[in-house]
């Protein structure tokens, strides 16, 4: 079996709070934006962005979101909060992917947003092909609309996941897995 298929049988997510740096370098990131753009695509469209978060960023919407979590939840206990406010810091690296699938006079506005979610998916093998650990994420603060007004995200457009990006501090445990009988039909002549 070749390197590639041996990934795809045991890559799993990590939990970011499971993460360290370091986490791609410049050189790295531009190969792994360049493959997660690599998908396919009905029409050309390209119906999805990114916006890398790094550095101080996931900080100062660390801030917002705590803010945010503050006002939903007025009673929240101090250290539940911090908990919100660390939830983009926790590893190196977090890559939002946006779609911005819309009407179409040819393309389905579906085969845009699987588009979306395909580009989350090869981001998150091609970072596990360098070594990095990954966990696809959405969050309640990807819904929220002054979250996603603060991140750049235009009200036509929807988030398709957070990517994380990191090392793993642990080997990761695998997790159960669906039997193949319980979801696969085979139809036959």
């Amino acid at each position: 079996m070749n390197n590639m298929l041996d990934l795809l049988k045991s890559r799993r997510s990590v939990a970011p709070h499971l993460m360290t740096g370091p986490g791609p370098d410049a050189a790295e990131l531009q190969t792994l934006l360049t493959i997660a753009a690599r998908v396919p695509d009905h029409g050309k469209l390209a119906p999805w962005r990114f916006i890398v978060i790094e550095g101080d960023a996931r900080h100062r919407l660390g801030t917002l979101i705590g803010t945010l979590h503050t006002s939903m939840h007025p009673d929240a206990k101090p250290e539940t909060t911090d908990i919100e406010r660390r939830r983009l810091a926790r590893a190196p690296l977090v890559i939002a992917v946006i779609s911005t699938a819309g009407p179409h006079v040819k393309i389905p506005e579906w085969e845009q947003v699987l588009s979306a979610g395909a580009v989350c998916m090869n981001l998150t093998i091609a970072a596990n092909a360098m070594g990095f650990v990954t966990a696809w994420l959405t969050e309640w603060f990807g819904y929220h609309r002054e979250f996603l007004a603060a991140l750049g995200v235009r009200e036509s457009e929807k988030l398709a996941g957070f990517i994380h990006i990191g090392r793993a501090t642990e080997k990761p445990l695998d997790r159960p897995r669906p039997d193949l009988a319980d979801i696969v039909t085979h139809l036959t002549v």
